[in-house]
């Protein structure tokens, strides 16, 4: 599995950055320094749109702070402290970059080919972030995050695996397969698209019902 998923570095609305820059002031420009097209929900999504992160998984040769994934969010914005009764709804896609083997952020090794499980890691970890259980305390949260990011990132190297199922859904109007597991805090899957890799993850939104298409304009994900 590609270690994209431990990136040195993102850019977000309202985080840190790229490749060691300055947050740009235009949220989107992240997103449109990109060699590859951004997916998300499609046409039969009719709720809030909005921009979560984009990342860069290491430099590679020419290209520092290259983008490597990035993520766009539908629905409530997961919680970003413990809520005791968080209720949110919402699907999140991930969009990944088809690369080839490329060196690592610190130069001593080489980061592997990103695949389907590269996507399925970060749409794990994504959802373990966004819902940890209300009954844990502050102390024993990253703890628990450790375990189950483990465990996220042994069932993502194996898709072909008993943990995960078959979801065929829409991409672009053409079916895709996925693989698709759920759990206790919500749902993920992983598969392709044409020109990346796609993941996606929610809470209170059917995946069954979810279908995907390329983004052909992100200033749709910056309105209120």
């Amino acid at each position: 599995m590609d270690a994209t998923s431990h990136a040195v570095g993102t850019a977000t609305a309202d985080g840190p950055t790229v490749g060691g820059q300055a947050r740009p002031a235009d949220p989107l420009v992240p997103y449109l320094s990109a060699d590859f097209p951004w997916y998300g929900l499609d046409d039969g999504w009719t709720g809030r749109r909005y921009l979560m992160q984009a990342g860069a998984g290491g430099p590679r040769a020419g290209a520092t702070g290259t983008v490597d994934y990035g993520t766009l969010g539908h629905g409530e914005e997961p919680a970003r402290q413990y809520e005791p009764r968080d209720m949110r709804k919402f699907a999140v896609v991930v969009t990944v970059a088809r690369r080839d083997s490329r060196r690592s952020a610190d130069n001593t090794g080489t980061l592997e080919a990103t695949s389907a499980s590269s996507a399925a890691w970060l749409a794990g970890s994504g959802l373990l972030a966004a819902t940890w259980p209300g009954q844990l305390d502050r102390a024993l949260r990253q703890d628990w995050l450790d375990q189950q990011s483990t465990l996220a990132w042994d069932l993502a190297d194996d898709l072909a695996g008993p943990g995960w199922s078959t979801l065929s859904l829409p991409v672009n109007g053409l079916p895709q397969p996925f693989r698709y597991r759920e759990s206790e805090y919500g749902w993920v899957l992983a598969g392709e698209a044409p020109g990346v890799l796609l993941g996606a993850y929610g809470r209170g939104v059917s995946a069954y019902g979810t279908g995907f298409s390329t983004v052909p304009d992100l200033a749709a994900y910056t309105r209120p």
